[in-house]
């Protein structure tokens, strides 16, 4: 077998040929590798491999032509990872140049739709990652953050307390009724976001034109929420750690009682609110784990054969997966799930059944409540 020499072959053999190289790819090249390295042969020189099996590139390349292709092919490849940029932790997939590769951490200068922005390497981008993200941003690296970017993004950040002073100033000239929670100042001076509170919507026209004067910027007004609000604001929670709005939470999803109910955690509102005044998001976390392992548990008024004797379900322990009986004797007992069954009960015709059929297959909020006694 040969190696590779120049030829006068179509571009469509050359097309082949190419195909033919990445199918003997790892899987972490996609279609848009192959594509890439199809316009890669049909753009340089034509090279037309010389090999006994049809389909198979031969591993014997020439060193010149080689190089020249890995150098390429890393050029068209355009490795991506995932950044999040801006104040408000905006997640997006940024592809980078020269095939260059960012570590987790790194902080970089990015290209996004708003402008240059100061943004922090999470992963590596691959489809699985992007199937989790709702809707990403697309961008581009365009360096590693430097000492004297990092001394701009410092002098912006300062400059930001009497960004604010000046617009919360412009608010109360005007009379709006609004609340200012923030000002984002893009690192690349292209527009200044101002993050604000209001009940109503807000005629905010005369403020924007004022805000463009003083700053000689394009001016973005964005009226947010209370969660967001905390997202800007907050630091750390009750648990000790920084909040999970401000730290790996992309998205906030909704959280309603009935999930503190299910985990059986207190019902005070002071212990299970968060530093937005909302229910806490880790309300939601294990969740759905609970509601999976109550689907297997045995419905609560249920009659149940237990190693003590048939007994009546009167309680859960979810994360443990015991079920608290009372016996015939009127004894309180754990019983681990996988120890119980349904027990049979006897109907008027003298046919048995189970007395699946006596309950309901339902876990209300109601049922759910602690019915372990206190110890004294």
């Amino acid at each position: 077998m040969g190696g590779w020499r120049s030829s006068a072959a179509s571009p469509q053999i050359l097309h082949y040929w190419g195909l033919a190289a990445l199918d003997r790819q790892p899987p972490s090249i996609n279609s848009a590798a192959r594509s890439h390295f199809a316009v890669l042969l049909l753009t340089g020189p034509p090279l037309f491999p010389r090999t006994g099996t049809a389909g198979i590139l031969t591993p014997s390349l020439g060193r010149g032509h080689a190089a020249r292709i890995s150098h390429n092919c890393k050029f068209f490849l355009m490795p991506s990872v995932v950044v999040r940029y801006g104040q408000m932790r905006f997640q997006g997939v940024f592809t980078t140049s020269g095939g260059r590769e960012y570590a987790r951490g790194v902080r970089v200068i990015v290209r996004t739709d708003r402008g240059l922005e100061a943004g922090e390497v999470l992963c590596e981008s691959n489809d699985e990652v992007v199937a989790r993200m709702k809707d990403p941003m697309k961008g581009q690296i365009l360096r590693e953050m430097t000492a004297e970017d990092a001394h701009e993004l410092e002098k912006i950040r300062h400059q930001a307390g009497e960004e604010i002073k000046v617009c919360q100033r412009q608010v109360e000239r005007l009379e709006l009724a609004m609340q200012l929670v923030d000002v984002e100042h893009l690192f690349g001076g292209e527009r200044i976001v101002v993050y604000y509170l209001a009940d109503n919507r807000v005629d905010f026209r005369e403020l924007v034109k004022l805000l463009a004067g003083e700053f000689q910027t394009r001016i973005e007004m964005r009226q947010i929420g209370v969660r967001d609000e905390a997202k800007l604001l907050a630091d750390f929670g009750d648990c000790g750690v920084p909040v999970c709005c401000n730290n790996h939470l992309a998205q906030m999803p909704p959280v309603s009682m009935k999930m503190a109910k299910v985990q059986k955690a207190t019902l005070d509102p002071t212990k299970i609110s968060g530093r937005c005044g909302r229910l806490k998001c880790c309300l939601r976390y294990e969740y759905e784990t609970y509601e999976q392992i109550l689907k297997e548990l045995p419905a609560l008024g249920s009659m149940v054969a237990t190693p003590e004797g048939t007994a009546k379900v009167i309680g859960h322990e979810v994360l443990t997966q015991q079920v608290m009986v009372v016996t015939e004797d009127r004894r309180r007992i754990l019983v681990p799930a996988a120890d119980v069954s349904l027990a049979p009960v006897e109907k008027k015709n003298g046919e048995n059944h189970t007395d699946k059929d006596h309950t309901d297959k339902d876990h209300t909020d109601k049922d759910h409540t602690d019915t372990t006694p206190t110890k004294k």
